[in-house]
């Protein structure tokens, strides 16, 4: 018995039964005005007419602005069910006020030319809102999204819109994210019932196990993908239009678009309808890779030593090879050139030993400013872009990281990484052949010495970059 009282509680709208309510109030206002402006016009009181009629249909009008609509969303019939979002215009603001001053003249005067004139703009008014919600019928969009994005970085994305409709074509339909809040549902959840209310919660004497109706808490919910409108002027009859917009994130992290509309102001601009499109997407925007003044104070470091490294541990000549356009000039071999004719490099057993590893040592909260942990993470990502593009052979390092390979894995785990309490990747890092590009928050002296030989590092804190190698 109590699971039913909560689920027909659950169920009921009171929101829709205040409306109603209201509206029956305000009819029954304006419905008692006129009939009162039709006492005072047969006593010949012209003020106390006018006055009573225009508060009639006034209240009347606000009433089906305010009321009506909310309140026919919630008939149960499926098709209306599929109601539209809709806005009032400016044009449709000023169009209704007119409405209404004609409606005003007409009762306070008799004139049967005003009420025509007054029942025509009412009936362009239903038109309108007819045609447009036709023009939103039987319209399919499709979104395509690249698959790797950076932040800072614009990219662009394709919306394809389709008219399903084989008689009429689609006029000024616009695509927007710009949808209302889906409405909040209460339910019964756990609360405290304390007294006396005007303390303080911890100096309250009476603490008792109650039930609160109150809304569901909510997820925090992600940044959306998209923040502005693409207009289509026109989509022919059975077929589709496509357009490109150009998307931009300012920082690294995850993404979410829950929900489109197709929004339109045809014929009059009376209303901005807008119809709600199914449509979820996540995007992993990854950190910026661009090259900054510190990338480029860096890498120039990390090169020499790693080309050291390298060239310290093998210097075999493998090959004398025809000249491509990725090769460095500092491996010509001028004999052979001068021999041949042609461009002649030479390569070397150590290029099959070229590995590089980038260590991501995490931090706690608190270690570093929030401003140092991001310029440490686009450095990071900045040099596992750049290498990627070379002929080294990449692997990664990060606490929580499955230690994979491929340069797009390492990107999302810095697109989302966060500061956490957690054990130094150092610490269980195995010392192989790679040479490794240590970012870390550790002080030098912490940092394990069978990394010093191998290793170029990079500290957060005071962004001070410092080579290890000793050769």
């Amino acid at each position: 018995m109590v699971h039913w009282i909560k689920d027909a509680l659950r169920r009921l709208d009171s929101e829709a039964w205040k409306r109603f309510f209201i509206a029956v109030g305000g009819l029954s206002i304006s419905f008692a005005a006129a009939v009162f402006s039709t006492v005072f016009r047969e006593e010949g009181n012209f003020f106390a007419t006018a006055l009573l009629a225009s508060f009639a249909l006034i209240s009347a009008g606000v009433v089906g602005m305010v009321t009506v609509p909310y309140l026919a969303k919630r008939v149960t019939i499926r098709r209306f069910r599929e109601s539209f979002q809709y806005d009032f215009t400016r044009e449709g603001m000023a169009y209704i006020t007119i409405v209404l001053v004609i409606g005003v003249a007409a009762l306070n005067t008799g004139n049967n030319l005003l009420f025509i004139i007054v029942s025509a703009m009412l009936g362009a008014f239903v038109v309108s809102g007819i045609a447009s919600a036709g023009m939103l019928r039987n319209l399919q969009l499709d979104v395509a999204l690249p698959n790797h994005v950076f932040a800072k970085r614009p990219v662009q994305a394709r919306l394809e819109l389709r008219n399903l409709r084989p008689w009429a074509p689609a006029f000024s339909v616009n695509v927007t994210p710009k949808l209302k809040p889906p409405r909040l549902r209460n339910k019964w959840q756990r609360g405290v019932f304390s007294w006396p209310p005007w303390k303080r919660p911890e100096q309250r004497w009476l603490h008792l196990n109650d039930w609160v109706w109150k809304p569901e808490p909510q997820p925090p919910r992600l940044d959306g993908i998209f923040h502005g409108a693409v207009y289509f002027p026109y989509v022919p009859r059975a077929k589709s239009a496509s357009a490109d917009t150009e998307l931009n994130f300012a920082r690294r992290g995850a993404y979410a678009q829950e929900g489109l509309g197709l929004a339109t102001r045809f014929p009059f601009s009376f209303l901005s309808k807008t119809r709600p499109v199914a449509f979820s997407r996540n995007i992993t925007v990854y950190p910026p890779v661009e090259q900054t003044d510190e990338f480029f104070q860096v890498l120039p470091m990390i090169t020499g030593e790693f080309e050291t490294f390298v060239r310290g541990r093998s210097n075999n000549l493998y090959l004398i090879r025809d000249h491509t356009a990725e090769d460095s000039v500092r491996h010509l071999d001028w004999k052979a050139t001068a021999k041949t004719g042609s461009l002649k490099v030479r390569e070397f057993t150590r290029e099959d030993e070229r590995k590089l590893r980038i260590v991501f040592d995490n931090v706690a909260p608190g270690v570093v400013s929030e401003a140092e942990y991001e310029e440490a993470i686009a450095l990071a990502a900045s040099l596992a872009w750049y290498f990627a593009q070379s002929d080294a052979q990449l692997s990664f390092a990060a606490p929580g990281f499955l230690g994979s390979s491929d340069v797009y894995d390492f990107l999302a785990y810095l697109a989302l990484v966060q500061p956490a309490k957690a054990d130094s990747v150092l610490e269980k890092l195995e010392v192989s052949d790679d040479y490794n590009v240590i970012v870390t928050a550790q002080a030098r002296g912490t940092i394990p010495t069978n990394f010093w030989a191998c290793s170029y590092l990079i500290f957060m804190q005071r962004q001070v970059h410092t080579s290890a190698s000793s050769r």
